[in-house]
């Protein structure tokens, strides 16, 4: 028996693929976090569907949340002895400091480079090198500006400290701002990830501070947009 013929403006099945692989391309997945935000809003709207005011409200909610808790894919660099940045964002602070004196590693200064994440950008935090969770400590604080010098040992925050398999240390800090009410931090000591893997988020405006060997070489300047898990702060001695 002979097959229905195919209109012929029906897409085949590897236009439907190609399609399908568009979209994901163009539309970056969600870090689970924003469910409940985008769900939340997309209900405001479907109760409120008789009140444009409220329908809107509820739709822009939902498209904000999607926004921000977009989880775009990136591609670490392949070059070894990189660190990279463990967010997107901009470069506000690169200095030699002592390490965060919560995680007691040796009074060794250290450089730090500082990342200021406004609420446009993804708040995704990847993991600066490839190395094992040491340690991971959370330090209650104030909730000022994230962009102040000070906030770095005043703020609410969060530390991950991972060793390379080289044994060099490196610390990557989430820290709470204005806005940011909830760091959230999805590994455990004993993991070992892989660079610049997910570990984290932070909601709704943040910073986050690295915290490398100060020999290594910096190569970012200050006012520079970083992207998490692609651009390079620095390279270790060889």
């Amino acid at each position: 028996m002979a097959r229905p013929a195919r209109p012929a403006d029906a897409p085949d099945q590897s236009e439907l693929s190609r399609l399908v692989d568009l979209v994901r391309m163009t539309v970056p997945p969600l870090h689970p976090a924003g469910l409940p935000f985008i769900a939340g809003g997309l209900g405001i709207a479907l109760a409120g569907r008789r009140h444009r005011w409220l329908r809107n409200t509820g739709l822009s909610a939902a498209s904000f949340s999607a926004l921000f808790f977009r989880h775009p894919p990136r591609v670490p660099p392949t070059r070894p002895g990189v660190i990279v940045a463990p967010a997107d964002g901009r470069v506000t602070l690169i200095e030699t400091v002592q390490p965060p004196t919560e995680l007691n590693l040796p009074a060794v200064p250290m450089t730090r480079v500082s990342i200021f994440l406004s609420v446009f950008d993804a708040h995704v935090q990847r993991a600066p090198v490839a190395g094992e969770v040491v340690t991971i400590k959370y330090q209650p604080g104030e909730f000022g500006s994230a962009e102040r010098d000070e906030a770095s040992t005043s703020n609410e925050r969060n530390s991950v400290w991972l060793r390379t398999s080289d044994g060099v240390d490196v610390v990557a800090v989430q820290i709470a701002g204005l806005i940011a009410r909830r760091i959230i931090c999805s590994t455990k000591v004993g993991d070992k990830l892989e660079l610049g893997e997910t570990y984290g988020l932070i909601r709704f405006g943040s910073r986050l501070d690295t915290y490398f060997p100060a020999d290594a070489e910096v190569r970012v300047e200050i006012g520079q947009r970083a992207i998490g898990g692609e651009t390079i702060l620095a390279e270790l001695p060889r």
